[in-house]
């Protein structure tokens, strides 16, 4: 019988939810090779009983093998499908199109009585998307959905001594898939482990552990609720704790004198032992209070500030199949870059992440499997979350999220969802959970009211709506009337998701964490998202790429809109990780002048005893002193001041840079010893003036020196090396925040005048700059003029049709044994637009490309006006073509500003700064910025045609408008006259 337009949870077989425990009891792992046959349809062989492959002898001559755990359409078998927020099927619940992937699979186990000797044999499903059916030995056990949940069946009395076969029919689309609609990749398929559970007599069926600690006393409570068998005793031999409890009527809380806390950033973990005479469950417990206190949310009696992210369970690999190096390697990562919080969007992840996090340290918001987003373009019409028929189904995640990890001390918080409208069963939800759990905040952002909520969550807020709500009140709550606007005011605040970090970008994370910094109420929050979600794919000629929605054919995807994360899908950490580690580093650095330095704590937890301080100081980047100095010790939330060892140090005419780096002294679980934290720099002495020096050369024919040039004026050889330029140049590949419109923009309306929203007609950046042709510039030269000295070229640029443009004029002169360049460019015409870049284009040899780029100026990552946090000025080399990010599509990327000097084999260049030029930046590619325009994959770029120089006096802001806010007026680059000069020497 199908169950496939079934909105209930599944079958009454199935078992009360119970937490994810470690035991001595015995268990078998079922994981391995399976037998796997996929119909394109569901075959509707069981309408008159059980389909013929789940007898014992049924036939599977000519079926497949498949590893379980996986993911079916990863294994050759169909292909996976990614949407946003559309359903990839007719919105029609609670049925699902006849066209259904419908895997068979079997597993042949052996299986005794001595297994589990007068005790029961559970069968555990950890994880199936996203309609199971069982079969043991030939008898229908029972059926489930709930894919990211673990679901158990007591099969007892349906195993065989000996030979037992195990049938699971996994419908990819079911009823419950309209409540699975995350913004990921649809991967059905057995992707978690599978496995016999023994139960002993007299053993512990279930335990909820809470560990409690006073922040004032520091004293603890230890509150655990054993289900099962009598009596039970519980041992913590750290603290001295053994107690025995004959029944369940003598259970009470245990106190005790004193605890360490355990926060993100102590994660102290104490081990604790629950036993009867049958069974042993070994448990690590974290004390600490999460209380809500007024309109702040404390942890250990100190604000609790969220600087997370949004991680889904994404490998390019395995998809959602768990692995533990891989995982742990992440979270490490995380905590290298100042993450300490996870929001688990948006379901439960498997439960060895929340062990780690647990140990590791992380503040967790733990999000219930549910998601209705697709009913959002009907206006909630039938929306499951309000629709008694699919009550059961949402209580029933709600209850197995909570049972399943309601022993982990990293789970902060629990959340409802994700974008599922909102409606009585999710207050329902709500009400369940706080009776089970009075310990944790429940968080949702839809509940926009706050009926049912403890926080007050919102994602990509403008800055303008979160003063509004955490200060001075200048606008009306978001789609709420002025009673739930008040109450939702008075709430803790969180940005569930903020800075979505899709391709080149987030920009204004700085800005967002100084409205942190400025308001108590503001809790902060998590980046959108963790990682891209590119599957690893290869052409049919054995390229490698990362393929997103649509490369594998689906008729309806989201595209590259899954391609959103810090890190990139190979695990290659982005230049947005880089700039947030540096935005929310924990201790704050800041000149005061002279030898003073200010120190700020801004850790929740921590001192400053394990932190050590280096600092040098830099001439032209070269180290000239330098040293390590004890921090001042400060508790969280403390600052001082603090003298570093500067005078006497040599004049020189150099620019001058001092650099500190606070350090970890010894090795965190993870990371390194002598891991950097926090970096700051302040400039000690300014860039000298270079005055030009006059050169001795002459003209000869069209060579002035080393120098060649042709009738137009254009440079075509420089000391042997052929060049092509300079080109002036408008344009740069379109970001994917250049490319999208998920807010409103800020080049037509003021965000202070419009509450942040900013005009929400106005289409995106790139298509207001490709209408105005800034891709397709047209060069005119108007003269030439040659000089004893040099030459004088005046180009005018415009698109086809366009009364605007730039007129530019390089200026060309010796300087001594190197021939010096000043470009000076100006708008004219009525331009209505932001530039993206400003700047002018070299041609150089593809083999240039074969040696390191060294330079001097802001580095180690590319950097923008609306992120250069963690850019700092120094030495840095790299290569070619490292100095580009290889994003999920091309795109801007590998704009350096700040240059002082570049080295590329036999090419040198200085840049020149005075009171009237700034310094350029710099961009090396083995492309145009043209060529890089609407390519989907790197591996479809043309042929490359040689090397490209940029050298930009400005770039515009990055901003986060594929989904947040556009770029802010400040960091926005409109027209307007610059100049700047180099030297080639």
């Amino acid at each position: 019988m199908s169950h496939l337009g079934d909105p209930t949870p599944g079958s009454d077989t199935r078992l009360p939810p119970r937490a994810w425990l470690r035991s001595d009891a015995p268990a078998q792992s079922l994981d391995g090779d399976w037998a796997f046959r996929l119909h394109d349809a569901d075959p509707a062989d069981d309408l008159d009983g059980p389909p013929p492959f789940v007898a014992v002898d049924a036939d599977i001559a000519g079926w497949d093998t498949i590893p379980v755990p996986s993911h079916w359409v990863l294994h050759g078998h169909g292909h996976p499908t990614y949407t946003n927020i559309r359903y990839p099927f007719p919105l029609d619940p609670p049925h699902v199109p006849d066209h259904n992937p419908t895997g068979d699979h079997r597993r042949v186990f052996d299986w005794h009585p001595e297994f589990c000797p007068g005790g029961r044999t559970l069968l555990r499903f950890e994880g199936v998307e996203s309609l199971a059916t069982v079969w043991l030995n030939g008898t229908e056990i029972g059926w489930f959905t709930g894919s990211r949940l673990m679901t158990e069946f007591d099969v007892t009395d349906h195993l065989v001594d000996g030979e037992n076969v195990l049938a699971v029919r996994v419908h990819q689309w079911s009823a419950a898939s309209y409540l699975e609609d995350q913004d990921q990749w649809w991967l059905p398929g057995i992707f978690r482990s599978v496995s016999l559970q023994g139960r002993p007599a007299n053993g512990l069926d279930d335990v909820f552990v809470r560990g409690d600690r006073d922040p004032a006393t520091g004293a603890g409570v230890l509150d655990v609720q054993p289900r099962g068998g009598w009596p039970v005793t519980v041992r913590v031999p750290e603290l001295g704790l053994d107690e025995t409890w004959p029944s369940a009527d003598e259970v009470t809380p245990l106190p005790i004198d004193a605890v360490d806390a355990w926060t993100a950033e102590t994660p102290r973990l104490y081990d604790v032992e629950v036993s009867t005479d049958a069974e042993t469950v070994r448990l690590r417990v974290g004390f600490r209070r999460i209380e809500i206190v007024g309109d702040r949310l404390l942890a250990d009696g100190r604000p609790l500030i969220f600087r997370g992210v949004n991680r889904h369970e994404t490998d390019p690999d395995r998809g959602r199949v768990f692995d533990e190096d891989y995982v742990r390697g992440e979270l490490a990562l995380m905590r290298r870059h100042n993450i300490t919080a996870i929001r688990t969007a948006h379901q439960p992840p498997h439960p060895r992440v929340l062990e780690l996090a647990d140990e590791l340290g992380f503040w967790v918001v733990l999000e219930c499997d549910l998601e209705t987003h697709g009913f959002w373009d009907v206006e909630w019409t039938g929306n499951p979350a309000d629709d008694p028929a699919w009550r059961a189904a949402c209580l029933d995640r709600a209850r197995r999220t909570v049972e399943r990890d309601k022993n982990h001390a990293s789970v902060v918080m629990w959340s409802l969802g994700n974008e599922s409208g909102t409606g009585r069963n999710l207050a329902e939800m709500a009400g369940w959970i706080r009776e089970r759990d009075d310990t944790r905040p429940i968080h949702y952002e839809g509940d926009y009211g706050g009926a049912y909520t403890d926080v007050y969550s919102r994602m990509y807020p403008t800055l303008e709506e979160i003063a509004s709500v955490c200060g001075e009140q200048t606008m009306a709550v978001h789609e709420i009337g002025p009673a739930e606007g008040a109450r939702q005011r008075a709430k803790p605040f969180v940005l569930c998701e903020f800075a979505h970090a899709m391709g080149n970008g987030p920009g204004s994370l700085a800005d967002y964490e100084a409205l942190v910094e400025k308001y108590p109420r503001l809790h902060g929050g998590f980046v959108w998202e963790w990682r891209d979600h590119g599957i690893r794919t290869r052409t049919v000629d054995g390229t490698e790429y990362f393929a997103y929605g649509g490369d594998f054919g689906e008729p309806v995807h989201d595209g590259v809109y899954l391609m959103d994360g810090l890190v990139l899908s190979d695990g290659t950490p982005s230049p947005g990780l880089g700039e947030l580690a540096a935005v929310w580093t924990p201790i704050a650095l800041d000149h005061l002048g002279g030898r003073a330095w200010r120190v700020r704590n801004r850790q929740h937890t921590l001192g400053t005893d394990h932190l050590d301080l280096h600092w040098r100081v830099e001439d032209d980047g070269v180290r000239i002193a330098g040293g390590v100095v004890t921090l001042p010790p400060l508790a969280p939330g403390e600052e001082g001041t603090i003298d570093l060892p500067v005078d006497g140090l040599p004049d020189a005419a150099t620019e001058r840079w001092i650099t500190l780096e606070a350090v970890w002294r010894e090795a965190p679980p993870w990371g390194a010893a002598g891991h950097v934290v926090s970096r700051a720099q302040a400039a000690l002495r300014s860039i000298p003036a270079h005055p030009r020096r006059r050169g001795t050369a002459t003209w000869d024919s069209d060579a002035l020196g080393d120098a060649v040039f042709d009738r137009r004026g254009g440079l075509v050889q420089w000391r042997g090396i052929d060049v092509s330029g300079p080109v002036p140049e408008l344009w740069r590949a379109p970001t994917e925040n250049d490319q999208l419109d998920g807010q409103g923009s800020y080049e037509t309306s003021d965000p202070v005048l419009t509450h942040g929203r900013g005009d929400e007609l106005t289409p995106a950046s790139s298509v207001r700059w490709l209408e105005r042709g800034l891709d397709r510039l047209q060069h005119r030269v108007l003269s030439v003029d040659r000089t004893d000295q040099g030459l004088v070229q005046r180009v005018r640029s415009m698109a086809a049709h366009s009364a605007q443009g730039i007129e530019t004029t390089f200026t060309w002169a010796l300087d001594g044994d190197g021939l010096r360049l000043h470009t000076d460019i100006r708008p004219f015409g009525p331009w209505d637009c932001t530039w993206p870049r400003v700047g002018a284009r070299f041609g150089l040899p593809s083999a240039l490309a074969d040696d390191p780029v060294e330079w001097f100026g802001t580095g180690p990552a590319e950097s923008y006006a609306d992120s250069a946090e963690a850019a700092h000025v120094g030495r840095f080399s790299a290569s070619v073509d490292d100095l580009t990010v290889p994003y999920g599509r091309p795109q801007e990327s590998g704009h350096r500003p700040g240059l002082r000097a570049l080295d590329l084999g036999p090419l040198h260049l200085r840049a020149v700064a005075s009171g009237s030029t700034g310094l350029p930046g710099f961009q090396l590619q083995r492309h145009t910025a043209q060529e890089r325009t609407g390519i989907a994959h790197a591996h479809e770029l043309p042929p490359s045609r040689g090397l490209w120089l940029y050298l930009d006096a400005a770039q515009h802001g990055l901003g986060s408008r594929a989904c947040g806010p556009d770029v802010l007026p400040r960091y926005a680059l409109w027209p307007r006259a610059v100049s700047w000069t180099v030297v080639f020497s």
